[in-house]
């Protein structure tokens, strides 16, 4: 029988409370794909970044806590955030699901809900996702969430480090359609 969490996964808004999470995430093996773990510097200057992020109702983007029904514990991270990619304003997504909660349909889960809170910004066209090449789970995401694969891109990430990635875009106009 095959597990999945899909209709009891909730995000909930990034907070002060949420740094070890943010260190939990920081594995080497959740980080292989985006040039490996952060410092701790880094990773309280990018803490501080989404707390005022998630407490900022620009429509700028936010950060969350992914948590599973009925328990307390996060499970992972995902948020969304505005770039401007070819010129434009777009929103970009990506996400992290903590070791022993993977291939559960977390992941999924979650993005569909974010998905579902940038559209009600209605600030942005499109949200994209930039897996990198080599990144099998968060491509499969990308596609079970309904994102259209656009191509393959120079993506630069942490800043001085380029990658070859997917490039993911979904629409997010009421109608869905690109």
């Amino acid at each position: 029988m095959e597990r999945t969490a899909s209709s009891s996964v909730r995000i909930e808004a990034w907070s002060d409370a949420d740094l070890e999470l943010l260190r939990r995430a920081n594995a080497p093996e959740l980080m292989a794909h985006l040039g490996g773990p952060e410092s701790e510097e880094q990773l309280i200057a990018r803490h501080e970044r989404y707390v005022a992020m998630s407490a900022d109702r620009t429509g700028g983007g936010r950060m969350f806590r992914i948590a599973l029904t009925g328990q307390d514990e996060a499970v992972g991270t995902i948020g969304f955030w505005e770039r401007t990619w070819h010129g434009r304003k777009v929103y970009e997504t990506g996400w992290a699901v903590l070791p022993g909660h993977q291939g559960l349909g977390i992941a999924t889960a979650a993005t569909k809900a974010v998905v579902e809170q940038a559209r009600a910004e209605r600030r942005h066209r499109c949200l994209h996702a930039y897996p990198s090449v080599d990144n099998g789970a968060s491509n499969a995401v990308c596609r079970k969430a309904g994102f259209a694969l656009i191509g393959t891109c120079d993506f630069e990430y942490p800043p001085g480090h380029v990658l070859l990635t997917n490039d993911w875009r979904l629409d997010l106009t009421p109608d869905g359609t690109s």
